[in-house]
């Protein structure tokens, strides 16, 4: 597959890789995460100021750059090696996705804001019992004169102890699990009758329980159409599974590169065992998935603009081999490393943390292929 990135492309990958490397070292990061905050606020003033990268997959019109998904997987994989815990996703690629998809009143002056690094995003989407089922809510918004009232509870919000809005899914019509009825709201996370509870998960972000009680919403809160929000839903979350599947090569990268140079120095035997046949095979093995999950990666933010069913099977695809790749070369990459794979000290068990979270990011590997054979047994009928 020839997917050849432009000039400017290749400029960005180069702007954002050099900026991580001075200011966003293993070191600088494990400190930031251990914070109170859990992120550095300074480093997302500098991505929409110095870098201007925030702005990069926003339309001109919208003030940004005129990029799009290929900017947006540029960028991502270049987290993936820094593991950048910034919500970029939530608040660029889901939350640009919702503006541009959804058309959301104010959502020119809520796109000014994010590429300007003033607005924070994070996608109130999951609940405990809906596993991977989008369209399966509690959460429930009626009708209160020309707005709504919102009540329910998010689970595992990524990026809410950070974000300055909220993007909720809701039922506004039909039964719990029903296609239709789902709509979507922009809700300030500091409006009346919204809690939270924040913690940080296992590979360093922060996420937290989200309660509505009784929150008033105007009318403009309400993205896209009402009750017809899933297919809306599931665009935005393929968006975001593709710029994660980016992040995961940047992650693996560094998982395979970190193993490499480790069994070059670690001597058994009077030798490095980098030297041994059945771990330069290994090595190898983790190397072939490597560069499958970037092919997969590629061909899902190259279908990102096809029909939905094409689309999907592409990004379910990508998350596949994603999912088996963060298992594989996660798992050898502790296992080569020994007891020390999984020291605070040492970045490779940091990089398989996230590996690992990803795997089950936005669908497991079970789901996908249940998501892919359903996609291609419809298109066959």
């Amino acid at each position: 597959m020839d997917f050849s990135f432009t000039e400017e492309q290749t400029l960005l990958r180069d702007t954002v890789a050099s900026y991580l490397a001075d200011h966003y070292d293993f070191e600088k990061r494990r400190a930031a995460v251990k914070s109170a905050t859990g992120w550095r606020p300074e480093v997302w003033k500098a991505f929409a100021e110095e870098l201007g990268i925030l702005g990069a997959a926003f339309s001109e019109e919208l003030g940004g750059l005129g990029g799009g998904a290929t900017e947006n997987m540029v960028i991502m994989e270049e987290f993936g090696k820094a593991l950048v815990v910034e919500p970029y996703v939530g608040t660029v690629v889901i939350g640009g996705g919702f503006i541009r998809h959804g058309q959301p009143a104010g959502g020119d002056d809520l796109a000014g804001k994010i590429i300007a690094g003033e607005a924070t995003i994070a996608f109130a989407y999951a609940e405990p019992q809906a596993r991977y089922n989008w369209a399966d809510l509690k959460t429930t918004a009626r009708k209160d004169g020309a707005g709504w009232v919102l009540n329910g509870a998010k689970a595992v919000v990524v990026g809410a102890p950070w974000a300055s809005h909220l993007i909720v899914t809701a039922r506004t019509g039909g039964s719990q699990r029903e296609a239709s009825g789902v709509s979507v709201f922009l809700v300030e996370k500091s409006a009346k009758g919204v809690t939270t509870r924040d913690y940080p998960t296992v590979d360093g972000q922060r996420a937290s329980e989200v309660t509505f009680e009784n929150v008033a919403l105007p009318a403009s809160a309400l993205i896209g159409q009402e009750g017809d929000g899933l297919p809306l839903v599931e665009t935005v979350i393929d968006e975001a599974i593709a710029a994660t599947c980016a992040e995961a090569c940047g992650v693996l990268r560094k998982l395979h590169e970190g193993t490499l140079d480790y069994t070059k120095q670690r001597k058994q035997f009077g030798q490095p065992i980098a030297q041994f046949q059945v771990l330069q095979h290994r090595m190898v093995d983790m190397f072939i998935q490597v560069e499958q999950s970037v092919s997969m990666t590629y061909m899902a933010h190259i279908k990102l603009g096809e029909a939905a069913a094409e689309r999907a099977k592409a990004v379910s695809a990508a998350k596949v081999q994603i999912g088996r790749a963060c298992k594989f070369v996660g798992q050898n990459a502790i296992q080569l490393h020994g007891g020390m794979g999984m020291t605070d000290e040492m970045a490779i068990g940091h990089y398989f943390k996230r590996a690992t979270m990803i795997e089950g990011l936005f669908g497991s590997v079970d789901h996908h292929l249940r998501r892919y054979e359903g996609l291609s047994f419809a298109s066959a009928a």
